[in-house]
């Protein structure tokens, strides 16, 4: 498996496996347009010559940016992909600059397996003013925000 960044070709298979999990109920969806407007903050993860994953990191401030659009296939769920994905983008996030990593989700044993501890929603209120002030969810949210802190 190799994780790598996302490409203009891989638009298509991302946004179908995002917008599956959506589906589900497990992520917002995603538009064609959206993906490729911020395709330089995606990787892959690429398997025996298919797509096998994806992720995205969306920057809140200089210092501060959330983990969103994580999604494995169900042909490569439990061998390691998604915890792949993940390190990636917070070797990305460290890279750039970030002190803080962020994710809002229902598998927080996943995450806190990865280092990320619980958190308040409340200390991301640039996240609830981004995104959560138009989530056809925001008062019956589910998600848990986890945290990790890369200083």
């Amino acid at each position: 498996m190799q994780i790598r960044p996302a490409r203009p070709e891989d638009i298509p298979i991302l946004h179908a496996l995002v917008n599956d999990y959506a589906r589900r109920g497990w992520l917002l969806p995603r538009s064609a347009e959206e993906i490729a407007a911020t395709l330089p903050d995606w990787v892959v993860a690429e398997a025996e010559g298919r797509i096998a994953g994806c992720g995205s990191l969306v920057w809140m401030s200089p210092t501060l940016v959330e983990i969103r659009s994580l999604a494995v296939d169900e042909a490569y769920q439990g061998n390691g992909v998604g915890g792949a994905i993940v390190r990636a983008l917070v070797e990305r996030a460290r890279s750039a600059g970030a002190r803080t990593v962020f994710a809002l989700t229902r598998a927080v044993p996943f995450f806190e397996r990865l280092g990320f501890t619980l958190s308040e929603r409340d200390r991301f209120p640039e996240k609830v003013w981004r995104d959560c002030v138009n989530c056809p969810l925001r008062e019956r949210c589910d998600e848990v925000a986890v945290a990790l802190s890369l200083e």
